[in-house]
């Protein structure tokens, strides 16, 4: 196969002395100058988060600061990067929730495995595990970027339930003894 020479057409004399790309370069430099800066002062100033963003994924209490986590696992089982780690434990037979079976006795959430998708608050039958708004988080080691139960329920917090299942039973258990 033969090879064909490409012939270039010569350069001209502003096209030599770069003219052209410095003369484009200070355009945009000028017209950045007097613009408005878009700068943040952080954490004074934060950028305004989209709709359905995908945050810190915290674990929730009910209204009534009861443990809305059951330890059914199924986050864990979802997590594609298997940032989650629940070792389950059982509720005390004298418990006023002894009747819920299982508790989370260790909740783990390695933040640096977690990929924020959200997987695990969409697969969660209890709403106990939330993505919240939070963006920043630091640790000087690993071990600090691991968060527990302790802090999970701190950063989570409380949040309206609709299911109330505490409640609800009590409630049916309540009613079929009045009859």
């Amino acid at each position: 196969m033969a090879v064909i020479p490409v012939e270039r057409k010569p350069l001209t004399l502003a096209e030599r002395t770069y003219i052209p790309q410095i003369v484009g370069g200070l355009r945009t430099t000028l017209k950045h100058l007097f613009r408005k800066p878009l700068t943040l002062e952080y954490p004074e100033q934060r950028p305004a988060l989209p709709v359905g963003y995908r945050g810190v994924p915290t674990l929730v209490k009910d209204p009534n600061g009861r443990e809305k986590c059951v330890s059914c696992q199924l986050c864990e089982f979802v997590c594609p990067p298997k940032a989650i780690r629940i070792t389950p434990g059982e509720i005390p037979e004298e418990s006023t929730n002894a009747h819920v079976e299982k508790a989370p006795q260790a909740f783990d959430i390695d933040m640096l495995r977690c990929i924020y998708c959200g997987l695990c608050q969409e697969v969660c039958p209890e709403e106990a595990i939330w993505l919240q708004n939070q963006f920043s988080m630091s640790g000087y080691t690993r071990e600090e970027m691991v968060n527990n139960k302790a802090k999970l329920y701190e950063l989570g917090g409380t949040l309206p339930d609709a299911h109330f299942k505490w409640d609800k039973k009590k409630a049916a258990e309540e009613h079929g003894n009045a009859h």
